[in-house]
């Protein structure tokens, strides 16, 4: 009966993210923000429905700690194809102009974020703030207004045929590096939230296993006979992998450390470039991770979302959404003109730069497991991300409209000619 009960569960998210998708492409929005979006707001809208004592019978406890650990092997899988997505990045654009979107797209994006916790800290409550040490939790929220979703990214770039464009290349270019170093210093904030030398040794320990299981991954899967099994059993050869990326990224969250951090070695840890057999393989358990994350947004949202809207402010969000907006489109801006690119060109690197979506997610997440962020700044962060995600669309379509505008108006002054 359980089982019965945990699949119509199952379905039922599973068809709320599809409304999300449809509803998303109907607003021309990338369709991972319907995703975002239904997953979220579901768990709330049926509880606002049924009221507790239903949703409790609908949504049964053994049910949900079910769902989360479904929802947790999405998010390990996607995340695993994210990681070698990162490393395996092919745009190539000119390193100066490379440079300077990436300094200005993470400096100023780092500065915003650290203000933001510079006000969380001095002017909301302990349910906001938290009790995470101070340099963990102003590295964290560093963290989260500096992270760029690559994915949607591309996404947006494929959909709009920008991808081969100067800007669409420079922008994805920049943001992998961006979400490397941020992994880096998100790393260092969960590291840094122990607040004892024998909790920092813990992470230590858990950082160490994660690198040696890397390493031992690396090694085995670069070996000609996993190659040549890569080749012959595709199917067999994900299957492993997921199962070994699962496993390792459990037993750094049972060390101490996030399962995403266990989950985003193995990803990079795979081998990469021209010729390698796990490419096809490594896109297939990503699928597969896509399409369950779906659950990992319905058990975000009931179990943070459900707790947070009496805590935060309005004036929390605005700071947020405002931060989270100029840091990376006058960050990304401004590195462009400097490397180089036309107005045009910068205009929309600053605006494809403030996409966030699920790398936002992904990270906030990472931030409210170790406790350094609270559920209330969690759902403060998301709104942020959601919100510079939807704008991204049409502002790239009002930049359309106003480069092509000048060349249609002067076409009646060279008629004569």
């Amino acid at each position: 009966m359980h089982l019965v009960h945990l699949v119509v569960v199952l379905a039922a998210v599973f068809a709320a993210a599809q409304a999300g998708r449809i509803a998303a492409r109907r607003l021309r929005q990338p369709e991972v923000i319907g995703e975002i979006t239904a997953g979220l707001l579901a768990g709330p809208a049926v509880l606002a429905v049924l009221g507790h004592a239903r949703f409790d019978a609908v949504l049964p406890a053994p049910v949900l700690a079910d769902l989360k650990v479904v929802g947790q092997a999405g998010l390990i899988l996607f995340l695993v194809g994210l990681a070698h997505h990162l490393r395996a990045g092919s745009a190539r654009p000119a390193r100066t102009a490379l440079t300077w979107v990436t300094a200005g797209s993470l400096l100023l994006p780092l500065a915003c974020g650290a203000l933001l916790a510079v006000w969380v800290i001095t002017r909301e409550g302990e349910a906001v703030r938290g009790h995470a040490p101070t340099a963990s939790f102003v590295l964290m929220m560093a963290v989260a207004l500096c992270i760029s979703a690559v994915p949607v990214m591309a996404r947006i770039l494929s959909a709009r045929r920008m991808h081969e464009s100067a800007a669409g290349a420079l922008t994805l270019s920049s943001a992998i590096v961006i979400d490397a170093v941020g992994w880096l210093l998100l790393t260092l904030a969960l590291c840094l939230s122990s607040g004892s030398v024998a909790g920092f040794l813990h992470s230590l320990l858990a950082l160490a296993f994660a690198a040696a299981a890397a390493l031992l991954l690396r090694t085995l899967l670069s070996t000609s006979a996993a190659r040549r099994f890569c080749i012959r059993a595709p199917r067999a050869a994900g299957t492993l992998l997921a199962v070994a990326a699962i496993a390792v990224a459990l037993t750094v969250e049972h060390l101490g450390m996030t399962a995403i951090l266990g989950a985003a070695v193995v990803g990079l840890s795979i081998p990469a470039g021209l010729g390698t057999p796990w490419a096809p393989v490594i896109a297939s358990v990503s699928r597969v991770g896509q399409a369950i994350v779906p659950v990992f947004f319905v058990v975000t949202g009931v179990t943070v979302f459900n707790k947070a809207f009496s805590a935060a402010s309005w004036q929390l969000f605005v700071l947020a959404i405002t931060l989270g907006v100029a840091g990376k489109t006058v960050g990304g801006y401004l590195g462009a003109r400097a490397g180089g690119q036309s107005v045009n060109e910068s205009r929309q690197v600053a605006v494809l730069m403030n996409t966030r979506g699920l790398t936002e997610l992904i990270a906030l997440q990472a931030g409210l497991t170790a406790g350094v962020l609270t559920a209330p700044l969690v759902l403060v962060l998301v709104v942020m991300a959601l919100v510079t995600t939807a704008m991204t669309g049409p502002l790239l379509t009002y930049l359309d409209h106003t480069t092509t505008a000048p060349a249609t108006l002067a076409l009646p002054q060279r008629a004569p000619v």
